[in-house]
């Protein structure tokens, strides 16, 4: 299967997670939640869905958390404090530099910081608000400084949290920021 395979199902899996309302039964904030949300969008597709890798992997220049260590790192990660947006958002950033899993990740986090958003400030991203290319570079640089992150997914906050446009075409917009154009 190839990757615009994988991403074209995965979506609708995606879909499907909060069409069935399974997204209710996922935690909000842990690891254990990240990893189900994984598994969710990833099972029958990658043989690692849900799972924490167990090899090192980078992205262009930028080497993500030695896997060895993720073991460590991950339960700290899941108790960094949450109730500010800023809290939030370190928090996101730290995920992301684990990057817990092989492949989709970024998909992944990013459903699982809404998650995190509507539960504690009753706000998600509106993710159609969010330039595609102004979103990788802040989180490229955001590991150094995560002013301009939160500057960008701040200005694209709604408190239309359960409003299905706004989830739908979030998600469809998170693939697209990977690459993905059904």
């Amino acid at each position: 299967m190839n990757t615009n395979e994988i991403d074209k199902l995965s979506l609708v899996k995606a879909h499907a997670l909060f069409d069935t309302g399974d997204i209710s039964r996922i935690e909000i904030g842990t690891v254990k939640g990240l990893c189900d949300i994984h598994c969710y969008l990833f099972d029958g597709l990658y043989e690692f869905s849900g799972k924490v890798r167990t090899l090192n992997i980078a992205k262009g220049n930028f080497r993500f958390a030695n896997c060895m260590y993720l073991d460590v790192i991950l339960p700290v990660i899941e108790k960094m404090p949450e109730t500010t947006f800023d809290e939030i958002i370190a928090k996101y950033v730290e995920m992301n530099i684990a990057h817990p899993f092989m492949e989709g990740n970024g998909r992944t986090m990013r459903i699982w910081l809404d998650m995190i958003l509507k539960k504690n400030l009753k706000r998600v991203v509106d993710w159609r608000n969010v330039d595609k290319y102004l979103y990788l570079q802040a989180m490229e640089r955001s590991p150094i400084n995560d002013l301009e992150l939160r500057t960008l997914l701040y200005q694209a906050l709604t408190d239309q949290v359960d409003d299905r446009e706004v989830v739908f075409k979030g998600i469809t917009q998170s693939y697209y920021y990977e690459g993905y154009e059904p």
